[in-house]
């Protein structure tokens, strides 16, 4: 059985999903992703598993994989890299891991929004290199924070929010809405962002990746937000339409973007938003802690023995 194992957070840190994957006596091909589409076509057909995290595993990828390749293991909860409809057509099982990171991104979240409202980085930085460069920053109480998906993740930051004294609004299909929960948490319900956006301080943005979701953050609804709006993004890049954050960014009508995601991962040098001063970026770290990645790791894991076993303690995206 030969494995292609490509998540670089489950390789480079410790935990019990090594020794289970050792285990089994699989061959393991080791890369270090995520993987565009150009290496995994060079590589498709020579395994039976994938054990991936956001690599490109496209309708032609899948293609030539077969007939060979028995199942995809998803290392976390994102799947628009993944063509599900096509591994959906064909019969070809995507296991996931939901549940696993939840409070680690919603901490990252506040640790982003923080940073931001404080001038964190800049007044650290100016510390060690010999300055005293005293900026004055704001708070969040009271402020209100609008979150965009109220999943799992999402509702984990509203009770951080709550904690922090924040009113809170929150968007997501009327049938996914979490009523119970929303009403404890005082949560003003919207099914659209356009009314939303007047309202709110802070944007924090929670929502899969989808073509109802692309580019949901773009300059005509940027337009209907309070001015120097601040932007948090822990979910995906390709949420917020970058030449019109840029230019809101510019403008002064956002206040400021700290995000986890960027369009290209690692980014080109010159990337518009890596020097930008009203941005603040981290490098895709916002499930990536010692006590989130092994629980990732190891329900992915257990998914792929799980499945190639023919057991059933499986977590499957897709159903046919």
């Amino acid at each position: 059985m030969r494995i292609l194992l490509t998540t670089t957070s489950y390789q480079d840190t410790p935990g019990d999903h090594h020794a289970l994957l050792a285990a089994q006596g699989y061959e393991v091909h080791r890369e270090r992703g995520p993987l565009p589409e150009s290496r995994m076509l060079e590589l498709a057909g020579e395994f039976d598993a994938f054990l991936c995290g956001d690599d490109e595993i496209t309708r032609a990828v899948l293609e030539k994989s077969l007939p060979r390749l028995r199942v995809i293991s998803k290392y976390g909860i994102g799947l628009d890299k993944i063509d599900v409809a096509a591994c959906t057509e064909k019969k070809m099982p995507v296991l996931f891991t939901p549940g696993v990171n939840h409070t680690t991104v919603a901490e990252h979240t506040f640790c982003l929004l923080l940073a931001l409202v404080r001038n964190l980085v800049d007044s650290a930085n100016s510390v060690r290199n010999g300055q005293w460069k005293r900026v004055t920053g704001h708070e969040i109480w009271n402020k209100s924070i609008g979150i965009v998906g109220l999943g799992r993740i999402g509702q984990e930051v509203a009770k951080r929010a709550a904690a922090f004294g924040m009113n809170i609004h929150a968007m997501d299909l009327p049938q996914y809405w979490p009523k119970a929960f929303a009403d404890i948490h005082g949560i003003t319900q919207h099914e659209e962002i356009e009314t939303m956006l007047p309202h709110i301080d802070v944007l924090s943005l929670h929502a899969n990746l989808s073509e109802s979701t692309r580019n949901l953050i773009n300059a005509e609804r940027l337009k209907l937000a309070k001015p120097e709006l601040l932007v948090v993004n822990t979910s995906r890049a390709e949420l917020v339409h970058m030449p019109d954050m840029i230019a809101a960014l510019d403008a002064g009508k956002v206040g400021g973007y700290a995000t986890d995601v960027l369009d290209v991962e690692p980014p080109p040098a010159d990337h518009p938003l890596l020097k930008h001063p009203k941005a603040l970026i981290t490098p895709h770290i916002g499930s990536r802690t010692y006590e989130s990645v092994p629980r990732q790791a190891m329900r992915a894991t257990l998914n792929l023995v799980n499945y190639l076993k023919g057991e059933k303690d499986v977590i499957q995206a897709n159903k046919w």
